[in-house]
């Protein structure tokens, strides 16, 4: 069994399946002078002080903080993600409509990260799926992932897709 597994289905997990639910994460207003990296911040830092658990719009809700290598800044880049699962692999998205986000891009370039889950740190694998491969596992994501599904149907590009696999582990 995987670490990760024991992540999957959380039942605190708040029922959102529309993507421009009001009370969606991605749809709460942030400070503009402080901008969303701050909003961030604040997140990790709860997060990491709560051994996962974080309030506000993310309370109840299944986090990981991220840590990617930049692919042009070869800086360490960290940002909270809600992991989804298909069976005990986990994967992560984004609702960032205009582009691909900068994480996509730092796992693509540099795939070794690093993955916060509750009060564990883990090394891992990330791995941008594309080709026949995304083709396969998004088909899957978006029969069983209403949210994900619902933000596709709303942008021309197709979702990203980052599959997280703990180093050691087939």
């Amino acid at each position: 069994m995987s670490d990760f597994e024991s992540t999957a289905g959380q039942p605190n997990q708040p029922a959102i399946t529309d993507y421009d639910d009001p009370n969606a994460p991605w749809n709460q207003a942030w400070d503009q002078e402080g901008g969303i990296a701050n909003w961030n911040d604040d997140v990790i830092e709860e997060f990491r002080n709560n051994s996962g658990k974080v309030g506000g719009a993310y309370a109840g809700m299944d986090l990981i903080l991220l840590t990617t290598t930049g692919a042009k800044s070869g800086r360490r880049h960290t940002i909270p993600l809600g992991p989804a699962y298909r069976g005990d692999t986990m994967y992560v998205s984004s609702f960032m409509e205009d582009k691909y986000p900068a994480w996509w891009y730092n796992v693509k370039a540099n795939p070794q990260v690093t993955i916060e889950l509750r009060d564990k740190t883990y090394q891992a694998t990330g791995k941008v799926l594309e080709g026949a491969e995304y083709d396969q596992f998004a088909a899957w994501v978006l029969a069983n992932n209403p949210l994900l599904a619902d933000f596709q149907s709303k942008v021309d590009r197709p979702i990203p897709l980052v599959v997280l696999t703990l180093d050691g582990e087939g």
